[in-house]
Parts: C-alpha cells; structure tokens; sequence
C-alpha cells in the first residue's frame, strides 16, 4: 500500500471512532498521522517526520511496536482517549488494519502502577442525586467489581473520593446536575467520559449484569438497587465497547452497603491525610507510616483497608487475632514475609490472560506465584500461626485446582521462553506429540547445516569455509578467495566481498526451505498450543484471583504485625458501642520522626464531650488527629500506638480541621467552614467521632463564639457524637459547668522568667492563656511588634485605655476595646468607632475573665464609662493630624479575618513608618 494510501486508511479509521487520537499499526511501528502527530509529538515530545508522496506532505511520528504501553498511559493520563489500530493480514498475503480497542484512562491494562485503576458509574433517577445515587467501580487491570447505592450526593462523593477512580462515566440524569459534576471535578482527579444513555436503561443494565454475572447473581446477591444495576450495567457495557477485553476477568459481583464499613467523608480523609497528605504527597501519610508489605496486592489492599474501616466486631477481631499471632511469631512471621516475596500480581495476570495479551513470562508468573500457597502453608505449621485465624485465610483459596494449574504451567512452559508468542520455543519437549515430531525434524535440519562445513572441507578440499544465515542471502557458503576458484561446478556465487565470496547450491537452497517452513509450522503450532493454553487459565481466572487476594491479605496482616512489633503498638479491646478509652496514645505518623510525648483519652456516657484548649503549637490538633486515626487503625483490624487502648466501634469519624480560601469556586474560608460543619451536624450520629479544630473563627468574634457555642449544645444535646472540640474562644469552657456530658482538658505550658516551653501533656480543665504573642515571636514576627503586643495586651486585660501611637502633631489617641461591640473606641466616651468591628477579637481568648455566657463576656470588657467613642480629634476633625487621619482610615477598613499574618504585619509596619515612629 503506498504512504498516501496509508494515511487515507488512517483518516478513514480516525472516522470510525470517537477517541481523540488513533495510532495504527505499520509492520513493528504504531504510528501517529495528520494532526494526531503533531498533537503526539508535542505532547510526548516524539519526533515527527514529514513524508511526502503524490505531490502531498504530511506529519507522521511512531514509537516502536513493543513501546506502545508507556506512550498510551502518558497519553491517557493526560485525559486523551487512544484507538489502537492493529494490523491483519488477509486471505491474499496483504494487510488490512482495524480499530480492536479505544484506551482510555479507566481501561488502560497495561499499567505499570501497583495502585487500582477503577472506572466509575454514578447513576440517579429523576428526583436527582439527593433521592440516592447508584455506584459501581470496576478495576479492569484486576477484574474487581463494586457496586452500591449511596443515599445521597454527599454519601456518592465520599465513595468516589474512597475508591479514587480514574475514570467516571455520569449517567444521564448525573450529567445535567451542574453542582455535583462540579463537585466531582474539584474533588478528583478523574476523567469524566460521557457514553451512550441507552447503557445506563434499567432494562438493558439488568440483562448485561445477568450476562455476566449469572442470571440468578442480582437475587443471590441481595442487590436490589436499580440504581446500582444501572451504574452496574453502564461500566460493563463502556468495558466490552472500547474492546478491553477483560470481561472474562470480572467473575463477582460484590455488593457492599457503606453501613458495613466506617463512614469517611472525603473531608475527614483529607483531613487525616490518610493516603495523601495535604500537598498531594504519599510520604508523611499514615498508609506510608504503616505499609510494610512485600507485594503489589497487599500494598492496594492496605490502602483499602485503611479507607474503608469495618464496623464488623467479629470481623476485626479475625484480623486481630492475625496480627498478634503474626508479631508474637517473629520467625515463622519472616518466613511467611519470604514467601510473599516472591508472589506476582495474580489478579492482574488473571486479567491480562482474559484479555489476550498475557505473553508466557506472564503465564511462568502466575505459575510461580501459585507455587507460594504450599510454601505459606508450609511456613504456618508447626507455629503459633497453625492455630490462628491466618491458617483459615490461607486454606480458603481451593489449593488442589491451584496445583493442578500450577503442574500444567510446569509441564508446558519452556524456562527462558522468547518474548513473542509467534516465533516458538514456547514449550518444553513432551508436551504435544505433533510439536516434539515438528521439534525433531527442524533440529534435524538444523544440524544438518551445522555440519555442512566440515562436510564440504573434507569432500570437496576446501579450506576458509563457513556456513551461515542472514536476512538478505538466505542460507550460504562462505569460502575464502584464496580458494575461490577450486569450489565445484555445482557451487552457485551469490556475492562477492573483499576477501571471500558466497555461494549457494540447490541442496542448500532446498534445505533452507524445508527449515523455513518447519519454523513457520512449528511457530503456528505452538501459538495455538499457548493460545489454547492461555484461555485455560483465562478460564480459571476466579481461581487465580481467590489465590491472588489471599496472598494480599496475608501480606498486609504480616505488615500490620512488622510495624505493630516494631513499634511498641499494642492490641486495642473492641466492643460494639462502649467507651473510648486510650493510655498514653500517640499520633502514629507523627512518633515517626520525633520524640513523642504520649497521652491519654476517656470518654464514656458521662463525658462525650471534650473542649479542648491550649496555646498555639502546643498539640491540641496532633491530640485530636491521634484519637481519630487511632480508632480508625482498630477499625482497620491493626494493633494502635498506645500503652492499652479500649475502643467503642464508631459508624462515622467527622473532621473539621481548619480551610483554605476557594475564591476560585467563589467560596471563602469560612463558607467552606460552615460547609463542613454543617455536613458533620446532618450527618454524624450518637454512634459517631467527632474532630472540631476551631469553628466560627473566620468571621466577627462575636459571630464565632455564638456558632460554636451553639454547634456545641447542638452535638451534646441531639447529635450525642463523641466530639473533641478545639478552640480558642475560652467562653465555651464555661459550657462544662452547665452540660452533663461536656469536659475542659487543656495542652500545658509552662512559663518561666518570659520563657514559654509547651509541654505536650494533655490535662484535665481548661486553661488560663493562649500565648499567641509567644508563638508569634516564635515566628519572627519583628520585636517592636512583638513588644508593642504585649503592651496593648497587658492593658485589654487590665480594661485601661491604649494609646494609639504615632507622631501626629495632636499627640497619641487613647482608646479601649469595647467587647460588646467588637471594636476600639476613644478613652473620653464619644461614640464613634475607631475600628472595624470585624477585626475585633475577645480579650478572653487571651485568658481575661469570663462570667460564663457570651453576653457576660461582653459585658466584663467595657470601659468606666460604658461608652465607645473616639477621640474629639476624631469627632471633630479639626485638630487631628492628615496623616493620622488617613491611618485611621485605613485601620478602620482593615479586616483582619481576611487579611493573612504577613500582609498584617506588612500593614503595620507601613502605619509605624508614616506615623515616623520605631513602634516605641
């Protein structure tokens, strides 16, 4: 076909499919034409040749037949859908091509990462994602298979943001509910791709899912979700249309109800930097903290583990029981280790064989990796394991089909078999009687060849003769020129070189074609013995990845004992609701890299509710996070860091740790805020963790303490979660005295000749400061501010009045923070403010005294004179400074909410120079 004809096919193909980009396939290239080669080659930064026939040109660049993978999953990953085009040959010895798969970032099987790749469904009826959302997940590299309904949008995205699918096709009622695909775009990484509506039918969905699944699977099951059968329906129909072929590999349908597992919203998981830490990063993370596993499997189920915590009792207790058989075996538990190390990713060769593309160092893989179930078993006897529960995970995959796979692959598979399927020396001799009698004759051939020099020297009396094979001379005879011209008649010269020329005769020639055809034989026999081979343990693919997850789960309670053994953790007591009760815990994460100081936790029926205070740095938030991750660690089935440790089940843990600003989404810092609480105040319930770590602190101060105080009788009155609540509004300790279940704890620091050292002990009561200014000056905030802060500090908590210093020609104006107002005003009573309410904060989150409510408060910081007023210079205006005027302005305008820590400085030192002082 000539280069035009090529590219005509190419454009015709491209015509054919709605990818963004085809690559086809030209003899042992992929290549790339027209636009797509310029968008390849720009974005991957492949050379791009021009090609020129018939008068035209045009952009062509290709990678290697056998280097596709690389350049479709950097192309995919970038959001590109890529058909592959390969190329036949037809019935007449030419070749025709045609588009066998569309690649995209959910069906990409030849990943090179451990992590799962799940294409996602998300479905809804009419009434829209509120009235329940229908979910399925399906990991093709793998053949695993979710589906459920979630109640709710916000109960949808904490299940996406769980699985982190790569792919996620909205159904069609999804895709006209503007706030959820915006909510989906801002909350993953996905590619959103839309398919045909007709896949999502509640009809058509039920028929694919029986199809594959069995017909009595949705009643077996208990899957009575339309919703689900339709998400369900809709990811198996995309899977079979962009021809990944791995339909064969999903074998189960697992259904889950997110009741059985621990509630995390995507908040809560950000916020715990379970698997990601808050710059995007895995280091620092408590699935690094704790990940110790030896195969790709079980690093994917730890990560699973650890998002989906389990509400089971009996179920933890299992994997309890494991991990301490498991630590208290250090050999037996090393020797399961050694073992595991040597284990393949099953389920993905399980997946690579229903496909077609597993070659045979994937199919010698999966028969070494069946062969580490003897040796685990064998490694579990005669142990402490033998009695545990771990003996039980290993005995569940059937090890008797196992061994017969495993047997076959021995006998078949030759130990260094080629690459490529097609060119033989796949097999091993006595392994199908028609390929050894083909095996014997090319051999018998070859040997032939390989004797023909010494035959020919010896006959013929030649001397420098060789034998040898090339692509362009077939098979030949080499003689030196020396002897050239005593060669017999019947020697044929076929080329002449420097110092020798080559030869052929008819003998030759025939025998070179009776190998050719042998190898061409023995080459189609033994790719249809593989291929026949591969569907067989394609067929067997549920086998292999019962085997494969088996090997997963052992790794990860192997895992869970090497780090619990290594790190001092001890076993937690579990009951189905109870107390929580923690000696000496620590944050696991944090222990890591610094010397910890541990802490203890109660808090039962009686006390549920604890208000948190402390300076800034001390550890309030470490405190907090520590409690939720450690009774998230026991839901996850590991031992937890901590002395002794008795955990009361949770069906939820709720975080509000702190926000930034999304101006981009038009939502500030304490939208986002009040967003999240109000998700924590609809959604946890009396059985739930509650983490509050400050709340109404982006708005006015007395705004603030009204939201959290009412946030605060709210949970303690009708939520009843066990809530730990951080705050710097020391009003709220006050709430103790007059709620049953509510308790003061404090973080200590001591303070020694102006010296703050924070000492990490977690103790009963409130406490009397918060030393921001300390922390500030820890900073490096400029001395003269820092001095000036204590100054202006010392007077708030003495209610004496500030002079406002600068070096206008009226001299300095005094004022008083009046905190029924939330703002400064003039010391002489006039009744006009001197600064923006918004930038007032309470004296008594500096440790002022406090009736108990809100409004005593407020009360407790008036002036003598009651009234906020500023300075006759400020009322008339005729004897204050311009200068100081302008300043004031400027002050008055200053939120200091919305205003960051460095531009504030920034602002004051500016204010310090134009007043032309040093801030003395």
């Amino acid at each position: 076909m000539t280069s035009q004809g090529i590219v005509g096919e190419f454009l015709s193909l491209k015509s054919e499919t709605d990818a963004d980009l085809l690559t086809m396939q030209c003899g042992d290239f992929y290549e790339f034409f027209a636009d797509d080669a310029e968008l390849v080659g720009e974005e991957l930064d492949l050379k791009v040749s021009q090609k020129s026939s018939h008068g035209s040109s045009y952009p062509m660049a290709g990678v290697p037949l056998d280097d596709l993978t690389p350049y479709l999953k950097a192309l995919v990953e970038r959001g590109y859908r890529v058909a592959v085009a390969d190329q036949f040959e037809d019935d007449s010895g030419g070749h025709y091509r045609e588009v066998t798969r569309v690649v995209t970032p959910g069906t990409l099987l030849e990943t090179t990462d451990d992590d799962a790749r799940y294409i996602a469904a998300v479905v809804s009826d009419d009434a829209g994602t509120e009235a329940g959302v229908g979910l399925a997940f399906a990991d093709v590299t793998t053949g695993r298979f979710f589906v459920t309904e979630a109640e709710d949008a916000d109960a949808a995205h904490s299940e996406l943001y769980r699985f982190a699918p790569v792919e996620i096709l909205p159904g069609p009622t999804v895709r006209s509910d503007d706030e959820f695909l915006r909510r989906l775009r801002e909350g993953t990484d996905a590619s959103l791709s839309l398919f045909e509506a007709e896949a999502f039918a509640p009809g058509r969905s039920k028929h694919v899912v029986r199809e594959q699944f069995g017909r009595e699977t949705l009643e077996s099951v208990g899957l009575e979700s339309d919703l689900a059968v339709r998400a369900a329906g809709g990811v198996l129909r995309y899977v079979e249309e962009t021809g990944a072929g791995v339909l064969q590999s999903m074998t189960r349908l697992q259904t889950y109800e997110t009741r059985d597992h621990l509630e995390l919203d995507a908040t809560t998981q950000r916020n715990l930097e379970l698997t990601e830490t808050m710059h995007g990063e895995r280091k620092g993370t408590l699935v690094d903290a704790i990940d110790h596993t030896v195969t790709s499997p079980g690093g994917r189920l730890l990560r699973e583990w650890v998002t989906r915590p389990r509400r089971d009792t009996e179920e933890l207790r299992r994997r309890l029981d494991c991990v301490e058989a498991l630590a208290a075996e250090a050999l037996a538990r090393e020797r399961v280790r050694d073992a595991l190390d040597g284990a393949y990713d099953l389920e993905r060769l399980a997946a690579r064989a229903a496909s077609g593309s597993a070659d045979a160092s994937d199919l010698l893989a999966v028969r070494d990796t069946l062969a580490v179930l003897p040796e685990l078993a064998e490694a579990i006897e005669g142990s402490r394991l033998a009695d545990s529960p771990l003996a039980d995970v290993v005995a569940r995959p059937d090890r008797e089909a196992a061994a017969d796979v495993r047997e076959e692959l021995e006998a078949a598979l030759a130990e260094d078999p080629p690459k490529t399927v097609t060119q033989g020396g796949l097999f091993k001799r006595g392994y199908d009687d028609e390929l050894d009698e083909l095996i014997d004759r090319h051999e018998s051939a070859e040997e032939w060849i390989d004797t023909l020099a010494e035959r020919e020297k010896r006959q013929h009396g030649l001397s420098h003769v060789t034998v040898d094979r090339n692509k362009t001379d077939g098979y030949y005879i080499q003689v030196g020129k020396s002897v050239a011209d005593r060669v017999p008649e019947h020697y044929r010269e076929i080329k002449t070189l420097k110092n020798s020329k080559r030869f052929v005769t008819e003998e030759l020639e025939e025998k070179e074609r009776t190998i050719l055809r042998l190898e061409e034989t023995r080459g189609d026999v033994e790719y249809d013995l593989f291929c026949e081979l591969r569907e067989r343990v394609a067929a067997r693919a549920e086998l292999l990845q019962d085997v494969g997850r088996t090997l997963a789960e052992v790794d990860v309670l192997a895992s869970l004992a090497v780090h619990a053994a290594g790190n001092d953790w001890t076993r937690p007591t579990l009951s189905p609701s109870g107390p929580l009760r923690i000696d000496a815990g620590r944050h696991p994460v944090v222990e890591r890299t610094t010397e910890f100081v541990p802490n203890d936790l109660h808090m039962d029926e009686e006390r549920g509710f604890l208000i948190v205070t402390g300076p800034n740095m001390s550890g309030k938030s470490t405190y907090m996070r520590q409690v939720a991750l450690i009774v998230l660690l026991a839901q996850v089935g590991s031992f937890v860091p901590a002395r002794d440790a008795e955990i009361g089940l949770v069906d939820g843990i709720y975080t509000r740790v702190g926000a930034l600003d999304e101006l981009a989404q038009g939502r500030s810092t304490f939208m986002v805020e009040m967003q999240e609480l109000s998700n924590i105040l609809h959604s946890a319930t009396e059985e739930s963790l509650v983490i509050l770590d400050e709340v109404g602190r982006g708005t006015a101060t007395y705004d603030g303490i009204s939201i959290a105080w009412a946030a605060t009788e709210y949970l303690h009155n009708e939520v009843r979660a066990k809530t730990l609540f951080a705050t710097h509004y020391h009003e709220l300790t006050s709430l103790a005295d007059h709620l049953e279940r509510v308790a003061n704890v404090h973080v200590a620091a001591e303070e020694r000749d102006g010296d703050v050292t924070f000492l990490r002990t977690v103790e009963e009561g409130p406490t009397d400061r918060s030393y921001g200014i300390h922390v500030a000056e820890l900073a490096g905030v400029p001395g003269p501010v820092v001095g000036r802060a204590d100054e202006v500090l010392e007077k708030l908590r003495e209610e004496k009045a500030i002079e406002a210093k600068g070096s206008g020609r009226s001299g300095p104006v005094q004022a008083v923070f009046d905190l029924s107002s939330g703002q400064f005003a003039a010391a002489n009573g006039d009744s006009e403010s001197a600064t923006a309410g918004d930038g007032g904060r309470t004296p008594s989150r500096e440790g002022s005294p406090s009736n108990g409510s809100a409004e005593g408060s407020s009360a407790g910081g008036r002036t003598a004179s009651g009234d906020a007023a500023v300075g006759e210079e400020r009322k008339t205006g005729e004897t204050m400074d311009p200068e100081m005027e302008a300043i004031l302005d400027e002050l008055e305008s200053t939120d200091v909410n919305q205003t960051s820590p460095l531009e504030l400085m920034q602002r004051v030192q500016e204010w310090q120079d134009r007043l032309g002082g040093d801030g003395a």
